[in-house]
């Protein structure tokens, strides 16, 4: 069986997400943009067709009338997609990578879809590999240059890092969140298992998901703040 990536209770989610950026701002997102990452060229329309409509259902579930842009672009970093420079003046640092910031969305891009190749970060050591993005969905009619703009300013936001990095910083963030929580459910593994063998019914499912719930609930005081970066 192949793997899906698609998220689970994103509708739930982005909901709790919009109150809080109403509670913080008093104001609602005119526009949403999100970064995905971890997704492949055969499940672009799966992902997309079910993540974009749990957004929009998070949006109606809080006003029906409330109707923001949205756009949705897919990041990858596995691919064989190399970039050199032609003329040796322009390269950067000893290892003569591109420089960072070059943007490629012509000749080897995709011939009908929206694709461009970023290479956002200073390659230190090693030859750089550009990020890939795929813009699945747009209501926004961002330019070309808007979104890749955007997008190579959003590297630049990274806080444990003091120069671009090579996604953008909520991608990263979300590796963050997503490792910080592998490490509150370590503890928890054991006893879900022993629980599941004990009851045969749905109790059991039940209480495996309080626990697991419980394990990743921080501080009240934590909680709106960015402790995992």
């Amino acid at each position: 069986m192949h793997r899906h990536e698609v998220i689970a209770e994103l509708s739930t989610m982005v909901r709790e997400l919009l109150i809080q950026f109403y509670k913080s701002t008093r104001f609602k997102p005119a526009r949403i943009i999100l970064y995905r990452d971890g997704v492949s060229e055969g499940q672009f329309a799966h992902v997309l067709a079910h993540e974009l409509m749990a957004v929009r259902e998070a949006c109606a579930r809080l006003e029906a009338s409330y109707q923001p842009g949205i756009t949705f672009i897919v990041v990858q970093k596995r691919h064989h997609t190399r970039l050199f420079c032609a003329d040796k003046k322009e390269q950067c640092g000893k290892s003569g990578n591109i420089p960072p910031g070059t943007t490629v969305d012509v000749a080897i891009t995709h011939p009908t879809e929206y694709d461009f190749y970023l290479c956002s970060h200073a390659g230190i050591q090693g030859t750089s590999r550009p990020s890939h993005y795929h813009v699945l969905w747009d209501d926004n009619s961002f330019s070309a240059d808007e979104l890749q703009a955007l997008t190579y300013q959003l590297c630049h936001t990274y806080v444990r890092c003091t120069r671009s990095v090579s996604i953008p910083a909520p991608a990263y963030y979300a590796h963050l969140v997503a490792f910080r929580a592998r490490y509150h459910l370590i503890e928890r593994e054991p006893e879900s298992n022993e629980g599941s063998h004990q009851s045969s019914n749905g109790d059991s499912n039940g209480q495996q998901q309080v626990q697991l719930s419980r394990a990743v609930t921080v501080h009240p005081d934590s909680a709106q703040v960015m402790y995992f970066a």
